[in-house]
């Protein structure tokens, strides 16, 4: 039997004309008009968003079949990683590729079809990014399925009769949303809750060995979470910087995130965050201090959007933020290890490095850059349990930290 991508077709003509019909309770902005694929009404159609639209449209039209949905359900409640991820493309190949049959029957379509698309699209991942809705929904028609390829766009939803409209980018609806979206987490690698120490952290019993001395955070407050809602929780990564061998660049020498093993792991979900995490050990102070006895090093704040603990960022807009930040505070925007009389501390430091590795500049995919972490003598701004203050772009205070030495 041959098959036709005729059905598919006409549901995006119908989906695109009932745009501004009736919407989703607390889905769409009243009087919303028709959309065109990208996210924005009107804009210039890029990248994978036509590609992914196309998927969420025919996930969401079968989600109007019982059996489906309840696949659906099952697969996110037995995936092991953060917020009951899974991977779209691997989830559409498993059990000799049934999840994918069904996709493409329920859509009137040959297998290949949907199987075309999805290699054409880049990594995509599945799930409900708002943790109520995640725990609320129980297998019902009460859904949409959404998908945005770049943070902070307004996402595109379908219901399960194919019709489109666009979402806030700033609040999720009353409609429990899926999202069908780029990949942010490493499906090759187990989740942190089940990570085995590596050689270098076990003691001989296979636990973690005693924390070594060094630079750590204790304390973090953030302004924002610097995430789109369709994104579910942040990524927040606390980067050290510095010189890049002999040049005049910065490149990350540590960073600490919830993709880091121990002991540079830390979790931060909402705006206040309290703990241990190592961000830089004693021996790799030292080693830095050797290699770059005239060089102190910066502490950066990126929520990432893409590679974890990759910096992905446009490298002349760093540059720029950076030379504004050194204007402020009179070069006083890095940071050293010093010993005040037998107490180890870090303290503010003087740096005229601003460029930043070109390895980390990229345009198309970008982390949010939270910002540079000044000491709080230096700014002159004091918040309670915290002694660095986050100076972001236009030297806006995007959050607080406390930094010790242990």
């Amino acid at each position: 039997m041959r098959f036709s991508f005729a059905p598919l077709a006409a549901l995006l003509v119908i989906a695109a004309a009932c745009s501004d019909r009736t919407p989703t309770p607390g889905g769409t902005d009243p009087g919303a008009t028709p959309a065109t694929p990208g996210g924005t009404p009107g804009a210039l159609v890029v990248g994978n968003q036509p590609r992914m639209e196309r998927l969420a449209l025919r996930v969401a039209v079968a989600m109007q079949d019982p059996a489906f949905r309840a696949r659906v359900r099952t697969a996110l409640n037995a995936s092991p990683f953060r917020e009951h991820k899974v991977q779209f493309q691997r989830l559409l190949a498993a059990s000799g590729g049934a999840f994918g049959h069904e996709l493409a029957r329920l859509n009137r379509e040959a297998d290949s079809s949907v199987d075309a698309e999805a290699r054409a699209t880049r990594p995509l991942e599945m799930y409900f990014p708002v943790a109520a809705q995640r725990a609320s929904w129980t297998g019902d028609t009460n859904v949409l399925v959404a998908t945005a390829e770049r943070d902070h766009d307004r996402p595109v939803a379908f219901d399960i009769h194919g019709r489109r409209q666009l979402l806030s980018a700033d609040a999720p609806p009353a409609t429990p949303v899926l999202a069908i979206e780029p990949v942010e987490t490493d499906f090759d690698h187990a989740p942190p809750a089940a990570r085995v120490c590596n050689v270098d952290e076990c003691g001989p019993g296979g636990g973690y060995l005693a924390p070594p001395a060094g630079l750590y955070m204790t304390y973090a407050h953030f302004t924002s979470t610097f995430e789109g809602w369709l994104k579910g929780n942040p990524e927040f990564e606390v980067h050290i910087l510095g010189q890049e061998g002999t040049t005049d660049s910065l490149t990350s020498y540590q960073c600490a995130g919830e993709k880091a093993g121990a002991p540079y792991y830390f979790d931060q979900n909402q705006l206040d965050w309290t703990g241990s995490v190592m961000l830089f050990t004693q021996a790799q102070l030292d080693a830095y201090r050797g290699q770059h006895p005239n060089q102190n090093f910066r502490i950066v704040v990126w929520e990432d959007d893409d590679t974890a603990c990759g910096i992905r960022t446009d490298a002349d807009r760093f540059t720029q933020f950076e030379n504004q930040l050194q204007a402020a505070y009179a070069t006083l925007t890095g940071a050293k290890d010093t010993v005040s009389g037998l107490v180890r501390t870090v303290k503010g430091a003087s740096t005229i490095l601003n460029l930043i590795s070109k390895a980390y500049s990229w345009i198309t995919t970008q982390d949010d850059l939270v910002g540079n972490a000044v000491q709080d003598s230096v700014i002159g701004q004091y918040y309670p349990g915290a002694n660095w203050i986050v100076k972001g772009e236009n030297s806006i205070t995007n959050g607080w930290l406390k930094l010790e030495m242990k």
